[in-house]
This record gives structure tokens, sequence and C-alpha cells, in this order.
């Protein structure tokens, strides 16, 4: 329901936002399964949800995830035991975490539903790829670089460990190519390409990823390499900043779920040596795992230093979540911790959208080279509820300024709409000033003077002088 609008005198209120703490429910939890690509099915789910055993089919591509090991080659619950049901938080009524660093967020309204050590800087490996993207899809954004851009690649490139898909020094792949490469396969070596095409050298885009981290307030992350390759201790995020910067991602640049989501592909190497093809296999395991939701990405990692990390997104009933795992025990652990935040996440929320925000008027201008100004919002207003209130009893409150001073500059603060349920404040959208209005001088004054006087009907009051001229011509005529 909508309340009257109301209007004030000008005034700059600072926009707060409230939002309800959580409850907890049960996890929904889904059968195990063995193998690929067909899965077992059945109208009574078990009560323990576990990852599979994906075993490497003949001809299949594998890949070190971001380290010079690869991931199956680590020790630990590497046979096809399913978890343990209950593991840390999990025996409180909380969702299972076995990983020492964990966070799960909502991505639109940013609100987190859970986490455990989530400012404990750690190593990320392959994780630090998403800020890669991030740089990327932000060249491409502003025109610096396009998808078909063919890129060549160095000897420094060609020189990468760990997770590659061997290019070759001299080798030329499109932008959008690369890409594939660094979201499907983890290469290394398709990172360092782009960070070089994009910035020159690696240290220099190595400086953007840590300015554009800073930006997003991600105050606990520091990169040294573009891959997250490297073994310095200074190299370093935690599960809150993963969570942050995969936010970024996926809303500013949503078509990474284009490439996120692909299980395999191909690339073709044309080398000195020939033509041939490659096969790309996607790390995201969870992208094959009987879910309840969809998932869309989006980026795993592991080293001997960083063990496994995982940052997961999916998406169900309009709702999308972003689970961050830091240095699981094992790959299939960072899977299941992934897999019970996110069913923890879908079991206890819902979302409020506002698809009909009230219409805004046009507030009446003084002294002014226009009579009016529009308004517009800031943006939309969603809340998260984890309680499950009725969201049909949310009122809106709308508050404008009666009249506006010139000069007025476009995107500063005209008033707000706030949303309240059942007398608590959910949160509110700024409503914004949608052009400039300039000042009225003395010849402005004249010519809607003379245009009233040629055009006007006699009916019509006088225009008002603006307050400064009124007072020049009063001090004038007293001369």
């Amino acid at each position: 329901m909508e309340r009257t609008m109301k209007h004030t005198a000008p005034f700059f209120p600072i926009l707060s936002r409230t939002l309800s703490v959580c409850t907890l429910a049960t996890l929904i939890t889904f059968q195990s399964f063995l193998g690929l690509p067909v899965f077992a099915s059945s109208t009574s789910p078990s009560l323990s949800s576990t990852i599979p055993d994906l075993a490497v089919q003949p001809g299949d591509a594998t890949f070190a995830d971001g380290g010079a090991e690869n991931e199956e080659a680590f020790p630990a619950n590497a046979g096809g035991d399913a978890l343990p049901a209950n593991t840390d938080e999990g025996s409180a009524g909380g969702p299972a975490v076995s990983a020492p660093s964990a966070l799960l967020m909502e991505a639109s309204t940013g609100q987190v539903l859970y986490e455990k050590n989530a400012d404990e800087p750690r190593s990320p490996a392959s994780i630090t790829k998403i800020m890669t993207l991030i740089l990327i899809f932000d060249a491409l954004e502003s025109g610096k670089i396009r998808m078909d851009d063919s890129v060549t690649t160095s000897a420094y490139a060609k020189s990468m460990g760990g997770s590659q898909v061997f290019l070759e020094e001299g080798e030329v792949q499109t932008v959008e190519t690369l890409i594939k490469c660094i979201v499907i396969a983890s290469g290394n070596d398709a990172s360092v390409a782009m960070a070089e095409y994009i910035a020159g050298s690696e240290s220099e885009f190595v400086a953007m990823m840590n300015q554009r981290a800073a930006g997003l307030g991600m105050e606990n992350t520091h990169f040294e390499d573009c891959c997250g390759l490297t073994d310095s201790a200074a190299h370093v995020t935690t599960a809150r900043d993963i969570a942050l910067m995969s936010r970024e991602l996926i809303n500013h640049y949503p078509q990474i779920h284009n490439y996120s989501t692909i299980w395999m592909d191909t690339i073709t190497h044309v080398t000195k040596q020939g033509t041939k093809e490659f096969g790309l296999s996607n790390t995201n395991k969870l992208l094959k795992t009987p879910t309840n939701f969809t998932v869309t990405g989006l980026k795993t990692g592991s080293t001997s230093l960083a063990k496994y990390c995982f940052a997961g997104t999916a998406e169900k009933d309009g709702i999308r979540l972003i689970a961050s795992i830091m240095a699981a025990p094992d790959y299939k652990a960072r899977f299941q911790d992934a897999l019970n935040l996110l069913n923890y996440g879908y079991a206890n929320c819902r979302i409020y959208q506002d698809t009909q925000m009230p219409a805004l008027p046009e507030v009446p201008v003084k002294n002014g080279k226009a009579d009016t100004v529009p308004l517009t919002y800031e943006g939309e207003f969603s809340y998260l509820s984890l309680t499950g209130e009725d969201f049909s009893a949310i009122e809106k409150d709308l508050v404008v300024q009666e009249y506006a001073q010139a000069p007025i500059t476009a995107g500063s603060q005209a008033g707000w709409l706030s949303y309240t349920l059942n007398g608590t404040k959910l949160g509110q959208v700024p409503v914004l000033f949608a052009a400039d209005v300039e000042k009225a001088t003395f010849l402005d004054y004249w010519k809607g003077l003379i245009s009233q006087w040629l055009l006007g009907s006699p009916d019509e009051p006088p225009m008002a002088l603006p307050d400064t001229l009124e007072n020049a011509l009063k001090s004038n005529l007293a001369a």
C-alpha cells in the first residue's frame, strides 16, 4: 500500500537501510549420485547431499587449478565417501561448513546470510582470476578492447605453470577465446596474456587490480599476480572480499554466466607445429551436481598453500546467492560446503523487489531558467526477508521537496521513497533531480515578461520576479 505524498523544504538526507536478521531453518539436502552424465533420481531425496566423484572420461582434458599440482592429486577424501551430515555449525542448526573461512551473500542487496571467519586473510589461488575478469570486462565496456581482438601470447605468458591451456609463444587467440580459457579451464597463461594486452605488463595490470579492489571496499585484499599462482604470503584476500568482487562481476557483467556455465568446450591452437583442437573442462563440479537451484558459476582455486577455494553463484526464484569458501581440506569438501550454504540460503530467504514505484512529479523551480525540474529514482528497491513476512503489508512513503531553488545540478537529491513493514523501516531509495537548471538572469526575466505579454492570457497572473532581481529593482527605484 502507498501513503499520500508529502512535501518538505529542501534538505539533503542520508540514505539509511535497515534489514532484518535471519532466522535459521532446516537445510534442504539432496540425494548423492555417482558418475556422469546420467544421474540417479528419487521422489524422496536422502538427508545427506554429497558431491559426486567426477571421474575423468577418456579424451577429457585435465588441468591443475591454480597451482603446480592437479587438484585431484591432493590428499584426503579422494574416494567416494559422503561428507559427514553435520560438521561445525551444522550441529547448531546452521549450515555445515568444514572450511575454516566462508561467507554466504545475497547478490542484489549485498546482505550477508552467513559468515565464518570471513575477514581472515588467506591465499585465494585462482579465485584471483575473478578480479582479472572484472578488469577484462571493464576494458570491454569502455571500448578499450573488443571480443574479436587478436591477442599474441608472449614468452612470459607461455611460461606460466599450474593450470594452463598450453598457449605457445607467438600464438594468437581472440579476447573471447582467452576469456573462455580463464573461466572454464582456469588458464594461468591466458590470464597473463590478457593482463599484458590490457595494461602492457602483468605488474601494471596487478596495480589496476589492487586499485579496483580498493574501490569495491575489499579492505583485506592485496594482489601480487593476476592468476593466483604466486606463493607469496602477501597475496591474500578474504571470504567477504571474494563475495564482494564476485557480486561486482555478476551484477555489472551478467554475461559472465555465458562462460561460467559451460561444462566443456574446445579451442584451436594454431602454431608452427600446425593446428590442433584442445579440450576445456570446467573446474566447477557443482555444474554437474543435482540441486533444486540453478548453478551459474563462478570460480575455483587450489594450491598447496591456499588449499581448496571456491566462489559459487546460483539462482532460484529471482534470488541470486554467492557462496565463498576458503581453505577447504579437499576438493569435495569445498563443493559440499558451498552446496550446504546455498541450500541453507534458499531454504530461508525470500526477496521483495518493487516493480511499481510511484510516479514522480515535476518540482517547481524558483529563480531558474526553467519553471519545473523532473525527478528520477536513484535505483530500484530490494529487500531480503529471512522471517517469512507478508510483503503485501509493505507501505511506501514518497517525500519530495515542495520547490527547488536554482541553480540545480542533475543527480543531487530531491527526496526519497521509504519502505516500512509493520512499523519497521526496511530502507529507502533516494529521489534525484533529473536535469540541470541554471539560475535565471535579468535578461531571462525580461524575455519571460515580453513572452507573457505577447502570448499569455489576460487572465494569467503576472510573472513572478526572482527574489534577487526584485530587490535590485527596488534599490534602483529608491535611488
